[in-house]
């Protein structure tokens, strides 16, 4: 793909929306789904006849991710209008909603109809926008990965398909992340960031929202527990958003201002910045896998825990992204 695609997503060497001025080939989304289809197509291969069948769920996340594949692969070539990226991610969540893949939190359907066309197309916009140096979105997306397999494994859910998809995910991950890591050879693109946004969101609504558990204080577990698996996306998002909004600018104009820049304003190199938000992202692995596999009976002593991690990790990032900000950001 690199001797053959040399200018799929080459951005203007002018524009400020990634941190690196190099101009690169951002094909890493085209190899992501090309796994991704083999994955499915394999699923039967692998498991033979003891394989759960495709289901109208899951056809509805490969409708799902499909579409926002094709959508990013388009911003890529012709930079798509913002207006059409959004609809876009909005059907995206509409068709998984209609296919059965929906938060189920409130006793409303409207409810959560509408808040998951919002975790639906804030965490594809989320992806994407954290998509700014080299090999960052690539190690949080693994780790979350990572996360869901090891809920699937502990509850027996080897053999279905979300399985073969996040192995071939995994995969997919490790072998781009060769490239992407700095100083990186190739990018995902919006190819490869809108297909992970709508992937991971489609696989933590069943994995990591759902189902919902009989415990008095189940909702806020159930509302905390995906919000840290995505604490860096979240977090990331969230900050550059109010301080966009602040100076009156568009949150969703590319700039240096995210929380990895900063990390790097403070002195650290790119590697030590993959580093650290690597770690965060791997603390906050550990707590979701133990919190839902250990903790059986909830109460408000965990709730003020995880809210305190939360809001800790937001108050450290966000008070880093608004010190030792360069002349020119």
């Amino acid at each position: 793909m690199l001797r053959f695609v040399k200018t799929l997503g080459v951005r203007n060497q002018e524009n400020i929306e990634r941190w690196s001025d190099q101009v690169k080939p951002a094909i890493g989304g085209l190899g992501f789904y090309i796994i991704f289809l083999l994955s499915i197509t394999l699923h039967q291969f692998i498991f033979s006849y003891e394989a759960s069948l495709i289901d109208f769920r899951f056809t509805g996340i490969i409708g799902a991710t499909s579409l926002g594949f094709l959508m990013g692969l388009a911003d890529d070539a012709y930079n798509t209008r913002p207006i059409l990226k959004f609809l876009t991610q909005v059907l995206c969540g509409v068709i998984l909603i209609y296919s059965g893949t929906c938060i189920d939190i409130f006793e409303s359907d409207l409810l959560n109809y509408g808040f998951t066309l919002m975790w639906v197309v804030g965490l594809m916009n989320s992806i994407n926008m954290l998509d700014n140096m080299d090999g960052i979105t690539t190690t949080v997306s693994l780790v979350i990965a990572f996360t869901m397999l090891v809920l699937m494994i502990d509850s027996n859910d080897v053999g279905s398909l979300g399985v073969t998809i996040i192995i071939g995910l995994i995969a997919s991950l490790l072998g781009f992340l060769y490239f992407n890591w700095n100083p990186a050879i190739m990018y995902m693109g919006d190819t490869g960031s809108q297909y992970l946004g709508i992937l991971l969101a489609a696989l933590s609504i069943n994995y990591l929202w759902n189902p919902v558990t009989t415990d008095e204080f189940a909702v806020s577990r159930q509302i905390l527990m995906p919000l840290i698996s995505f604490i860096i996306p979240i977090v990331d998002t969230t900050t550059v958003t109010i301080k966009r909004l602040r100076k009156g600018s568009s949150p969703f104009v590319g700039g240096r201002d995210h929380t990895t820049h900063h990390l790097s304003y403070l002195g650290l190199t790119e590697k030590q910045v993959v580093s650290v938000i690597a770690l965060i992202s791997i603390i906050s692995s550990a707590i979701v896998i133990y919190v839902i596999n250990s903790i059986t009976k909830w109460s408000h002593l965990y709730t003020i825990i995880f809210i305190a991690y939360f809001v800790l990790i937001f108050g450290v990032l966000f008070i880093v992204a608004n010190k030792n900000i360069p002349e020119d950001e």
